[in-house]
């Protein structure tokens, strides 16, 4: 796609005129969409103020719309956006609901953006969580007479939850609903788990405004990022419209737009298929390699047909006489992508001494390493085997972990490690017994009163750290990385101990520029998995390629190839992946013994993420198992397992 974003209708089942789909506007990163959104909004303020008029806003919470109250934040302090003409109006707030609490849409809203613009404190809307049962119906109606009075939502922002809900509207929400208290669905309190930790203490209802509250905005802009949205987009704009899909209720609004980046748009027709609609010109869309691969490979997995048995009328009867038009005849198309993906396959991720024309570089040999894990376990459970063939094939092999995770312990599990630790220092009379106890007895008190969702206290943060260092050190070990080589460097932005984090600043990129530069590596493998529940992968990603980006002009930068894998929370689609790592059923076995060392996550994790409730070690080796098993059904050779890699080239500026 030459262009910064595409515009696409994507039209509900039964339709054919593009005038009638739902306009989407797909763009690159979240950061381009979110900071598109911002000019947008900054423009109707202006304009209102302009016009002495007050400019009234829609306001939604989560992850979603942060980076577009970063940018709102940005405009007001450097471009002079004003918001004194400002009111705003949010959408829910879960109830019960103390406003200072950390999961308080209250103090969501302070932190990302109210405290850091202009705007009159008295022009701040949002539901009371605080509310009497009996008194919530009076406060509803009122809430909607107050939107009502300002002359009603200029400008509604949006994003959309699994279950297709905008703002808290669940399942079966009508399209006539107006502010209420309502019921979450389980799966909404699934999502929501991480934020509270744990599914027990999320709260079982909410305020939010209604559907015909939203659709009564004069501007809706629903928001999404992330493949984990990709299939609730498709259902809110290319299926019928269903009151158990809340959003599908957008159709039929004669000014909505849903901003998207490109994962979230993975299941819209236009993006994933756009050959079934026509010349894909029209959907920004040309038939270069990576299209093409894509376009083989799905026509393989929809006939079940490996690639070199694909004929003439399979490409025409599916919608693919473009690409025999342009690209000659089957059999060169079949043989041009079965070659490409049987390149793909190495056993050597570091190259070989002697060119095997694999994927990776063979010289220099061997290589320096690092892998860096945004989590004390990503790097076992995404690229274990990788590391294990790394390591025994002779390379410098770096592990970084970039966070201490020590919000993903069980308190029990703190305490019975602290237990431990005191009956260890009696044994060998090590410390005095009044330290010991006064550390112990620190951590009982505080945990006598821990409430649900508190931060917690410096000295079980402590002792949780410790617990997955430990197990990271065990792990990366028992894959064959030396002791010397590996590195704990609990980035700041981290250390919060809570799930929301500090933004990243240049202390943590310079942690990162360090270690690089003290290394100076030939590969840096980084995770590409951006669907954890709290967003570490992509902060720590974000990281990564900031500082290779300021290091990009060093000369030994030049020959560094940065690779991106997947596992933890989804894999690579196979068009894209560039290494295919087979594994072996003996190497499946010590990469699982290497997740095992990570024992405060086995058997159930404390954030496990909302779509999948198997064990990490589970959904590490179905993956492997099951890109094994498409590469063989397309063709190829037979393996027990693979892991999967994308291809940056750091010195062409690739990240």
């Amino acid at each position: 796609m030459s262009e910064a974003v595409m515009r696409i209708q994507a039209r509900p089942l039964g339709q054919v005129n593009d005038a009638d789909g739902v306009p989407v506007a797909v763009y690159e990163s979240s950061r381009a969409a979110s900071a598109a959104v911002a000019q947008e909004i900054g423009q109707l303020i202006r304009s209102k103020a302009a016009r002495g008029e007050m400019a009234v806003l829609g306001l939604a919470t989560g992850s979603t719309p942060q980076g577009l109250y970063d940018e709102l934040v940005r405009l007001h302090r450097e471009e002079g956006l004003s918001f004194k003409n400002v009111i705003t109006f949010n959408l829910d707030e879960y109830w019960p609901m103390n406003p200072i609490a950390l999961q308080s849409y209250h103090r969501f809203m302070a932190e990302s953006l109210f405290d850091h613009i202009d705007i009159d404190k008295a022009n701040i809307n949002i539901p009371d969580g605080t509310i009497e049962q009996d008194q919530i119906a009076a406060y509803c109606d009122a809430y909607e007479q107050r939107m009502g009075d300002a002359g009603g939502l200029d400008f509604q922002i949006l994003g959309v939850g699994r279950t297709g809900h905008i703002g808290f509207n669940e399942p079966g929400s009508s399209r006539s609903s107006r502010t209420r208290l309502i019921t979450l669905d389980r799966v909404t309190r699934l999502d929501a788990a991480s934020d509270f930790f744990g599914e027990r203490n999320v709260p079982r209802r909410a305020i939010t405004m209604g559907v015909g509250t939203i659709l009564e905005a004069r501007r809706v802009v629903l928001m999404a990022f992330g493949e984990g949205k990709a299939p609730i987009i498709h259902r809110s704009v290319e299926e019928k419209i269903t009151a158990t899909v809340a959003a599908s209720f957008l159709q039929e609004h004669p000014n909505c737009e849903f901003v998207v980046d490109r994962p979230a748009a993975g299941e819209l027709t236009p993006v994933k298929t756009p050959w079934l609609l026509g010349p894909i010109e029209r959907f920004g869309e040309k038939w270069d390699a990576k299209t093409v691969r894509r376009a083989v490979i799905w026509l393989a997995t929809k006939l079940e047909k490996p690639i070199l048995k694909l004929v003439e009328e399979d490409y025409n009867e599916h919608g693919l006489q473009e690409l025999i038009s342009v690209r000659g005849s089957a059999y060169d198309i079949n043989i041009d992508v079965f070659k490409t993906l049987q390149q793909t396959i190495t056993g050597w991720p570091g190259g070989k001494a002697q060119d095997h024309g694999g994927p990776a570089r063979n010289q220099p040999f061997p290589k320096r390493v690092i892998c860096f894990s945004p989590h004390p376990d990503d790097d076992v459970i995404s690229m274990g085997g990788t590391l294990i063939r790394l390591c025994e094939q002779g390379h410098e092999v770096h592990v970084a972990y970039q966070t201490s995770g020590n919000i993903a312990v069980w308190d029990a599990e703190a305490v019975r490690h602290a237990e431990f630790v005191t009956e260890f220092c009696d044994a060998f009379d090590l410390i005095s017994e009044q330290e010991v106890n006064r550390i112990r007895e620190a951590i009982e008190r505080f945990l006598g009163h821990k409430q649900p969702g508190d931060i917690d206290s410096p000295e079980l943060q402590r002792i949780k750290g410790l617990i997955r260092r430990t197990e990271a050190r065990a792990g990366a070990e028992y894959a064959g990385v030396r002791s010397e080589h590996i590195h704990f460097l609990d980035m700041p932005f981290y250390e919060t101990g809570r799930v929301r984090k500090d933004r990243l600043d240049d202390a943590d990129i310079k942690i990162i520029k360090d270690l690089i530069t003290t290394v100076k590596p030939h590969q840096i493998y980084a995770a590409g998995d951006l669907s954890d529940p709290h967003g570490t992968h992509r902060v720590c990603l974000t990281a990564i390629n900031r500082a290779v980006s300021e290091l990009s002009d060093e000369p030994w930068m030049r020959d560094c190839v940065l690779w991106h894998y997947r596992g933890a929370w989804q894999e690579w689609e196979p068009h894209e992946i560039d290494m295919a790592v087979p594994l072996s059923p003996d190497e499946v076995e010590r990469k699982r013994i290497a997740i095992f060392k990570h024992q405060s996550q086995k058997d159930k994790a404390l954030f496990p993420g909302p779509y999948d409730s198997r064990e990490f070690w589970q959904r590490a080796e179905d993956r492997n198992r099951n890109t094994a098993e498409l590469y063989d059904r397309l063709g190829l050779q037979e393996y027990q397992a693979i892991e999967a890699f994308v291809r940056f080239d750091v010195g062409a500026g690739d990240v």
